[in-house]
């Protein structure tokens, strides 16, 4: 995933590592700055939510625009080129999903990566593209809406949201193979064609900025842990200046220690938390985190 990080405090990488859940998997996208990126455990929501109902988005004709489609690209020292079309793209191998660590961060071609939509990661798509991944191990099947680059992971092919990889049931494995097979837009009809298929992409194009998205009850941006706790009151005074949330300093046990941790929240729409997370970082004081409590 093409994103900016900003650097983060060693306290609030330590609680991460707690509180990871054996749901995660290693992700190797490649930060400009700060640590290396496995420092911030990835996983889904604290509490499981069921989003075996979320209808899957139906394929139409999109332009290929230049965010996220340069080529070649490097990252980790691999060189990667975007294929010029997905006429024929079909390739099987392992399927991993991403969640918390990227919810609200932009995705290579500019959108908001939300991991309850049904969207995808891949290193040579173009951007954006539609495919359907079959699960191999059990016969499930989705389509899904390829919006970002990964995973940059040794054997893995494509990187699935936390809904996609939860109705292929691989969410508690993280892994699972799969075979990946690109919708070629030339047999899909224009976005334009039809009034049902221009709803439905400006439906699309809303999703990705999220305005009425309700997330999980308890959702949280956590801008930091601290083991002292007056520090702790200094960043909640900083932040609570720039963003228009309730901010609190709440005590939690971690390795025989006393963190205190510096959340804003309860948020409970899509757009409030993409906007809150900006406003934090804009104003340098963190990489805030979400997670849910």
């Amino acid at each position: 995933m093409f994103v900016n990080y900003s650097r983060i405090a060693i306290t609030i990488a330590a609680l991460a590592v707690v509180a990871c859940s054996h749901q995660a998997h290693k992700s190797a996208r490649k930060p400009t700055q700060g640590p290396a990126p496995d420092t911030i455990k990835d996983s889904g929501p604290l509490r499981p939510v069921n989003m075996l109902a979320t209808p899957e988005p139906t394929p139409v004709k999109e332009p290929i625009g230049k965010a996220g489609n340069k080529s070649p690209y490097v990252v980790n020292g691999v060189r990667y080129s975007v294929l010029q079309g997905v006429k024929g793209y079909s390739e099987r191998g392992h399927a991993s999903w991403y969640g918390t660590k990227f919810h609200g961060r932009r995705t290579a071609n500019g959108e908001v990566y939300n991991m309850y939509a049904m969207s995808a990661a891949h290193k040579t798509l173009p951007l954006p593209s539609y495919a359907k991944v079959t699960n191999l191990e059990n016969g499930r099947s989705v389509i899904v809406r390829v919006n970002d680059r990964g995973p940059f992971v040794p054997g893995r092919l494509i990187d699935l949201s936390y809904t996609a990889a939860q109705k292929l049931g691989y969410i508690d494995k993280g892994v699972a193979r799969v075979e990946v097979v690109a919708i070629d837009p030339e047999t899909l009809p224009s976005a334009s064609d039809t009034l049902v298929r221009e709803k439905d992409v400006a439906a699309r194009e809303a999703l990705a900025q999220d305005a009425s998205f309700k997330l999980p009850e308890n959702t949280f941006l956590q801008v930091g842990a601290f083991s002292d706790a007056s520090q702790a009151k200094r960043i909640r005074g900083q932040v609570s200046a720039v963003v228009d949330y309730p901010v609190s300093v709440s005590p939690v046990q971690a390795q025989g220690k006393t963190l205190y941790r510096v959340r804003i929240g309860p948020i409970a729409q899509q757009r409030a938390l993409v906007a809150l997370r900006e406003s934090v970082e804009e104003n340098r004081l963190g990489t805030p985190q979400v997670v849910y409590d």
